[in-house]
């Protein structure tokens, strides 16, 4: 049977609920998140300088030396990965572009190449652990353009055993001429270190990513480019676009170029077994 004196009880304590424990929390809510698009960027700003804050601190109890590599960083990593580089490292995490202290009984090993390249660099670093010292350019290295233009600060002293080097997927839409001019002065660049050069081909772009099918196309066309260059200069190729393909289904993030954690662990796996061979052949 219906009982108004229960349904009036139940509406105060909704009531009471709503006064003492809701509204505080929406309250603190409305405080705290922004409302529009200048709180918006205020409070980005403002978590920015906490994590540069942070990062300044760590950065001055590193040794002299990790401390120049972190400024090289600094000046290069850009406006993108730079914060999530600070991000990274203020909250304890190992990354790609952590500073290398060498062994010196060990060769030393430099990897150039893009975010695909810069995914697959802990597990190939991991994997040659007590075989050779795994650097990285500090940089997401991007197209050829950039490779011309940067090169002598990613070699930094130029003291390399080997050099494992990429440029593909930012010169998806370079001219041909362009591209393999390019790659001729680049390889002739790295040639002066007087490293063992190896070349990888770039990893797949899927038919169905957002700038269309054509992008496949002409990512291939450049892979094609680049044997070339690299068989007329005598240059090793780790063809990472053979030995991925056949597991992209699994390993490749859809409708995007990059890999998730399988994907980027079989390719620095396969990057390590690349350059311990080539390695051996000196």
């Amino acid at each position: 049977m219906f009982n108004p004196v229960f349904t009036l009880r139940s509406r105060l304590f909704v009531f009471l609920l709503t006064c003492f424990i809701v509204a505080p929390l929406w309250a603190k809510d409305k405080n705290t998140e922004p409302t529009n698009a200048a709180e918006a960027a205020a409070k980005k700003a403002q978590q920015e300088a906490e994590i540069n804050k942070k990062f300044a601190a760590w950065k001055a109890t590193l040794s002299p030396e990790q401390q120049a590599w972190e400024t090289v960083l600094e000046e290069n990593l850009g406006g993108f990965y730079l914060p999530i580089y600070k991000k990274q490292k203020v909250t304890g995490r190992v990354t790609a572009w952590d500073y290398v202290a060498d062994d010196p009984k060990l060769p030393r090993v430099l990897l150039i190449g893009d975010s695909v390249s810069r995914g697959y660099t802990q597990a190939a670093r991991k994997s040659l652990t007590g075989k050779a010292n795994v650097h990285r350019a500090p940089a997401n290295c991007g197209p050829t353009a950039t490779g011309l233009k940067k090169l002598d600060v990613w070699l930094g002293d130029g003291n390399w055993d080997l050099i494992h080097f990429n440029f593909g997927i930012h010169d998806r839409k370079t001219p041909v001429a362009d591209y393999e001019k390019r790659l001729e002065e680049i390889v002739k660049r790295l040639k002066k270190t007087g490293a063992k050069l190896v070349w990888a081909s770039s990893t797949p772009i899927p038919s169905d990513w957002k700038e269309g099918p054509q992008i496949k196309t002409l990512l291939e066309e450049k892979n094609a480019i680049a044997a070339r260059v690299m068989k007329r200069n005598g240059v090793e190729i780790d063809d990472l676009f053979t030995f991925i393909t056949p597991h992209l289904a699994e390993t490749q993030n859809p409708k995007d170029v990059h890999f998730n954690g399988k994907g980027y662990d079989m390719l620095g796996k396969e990057v390590a077994k690349q350059i311990e061979s080539s390695l051996k052949q000196n």
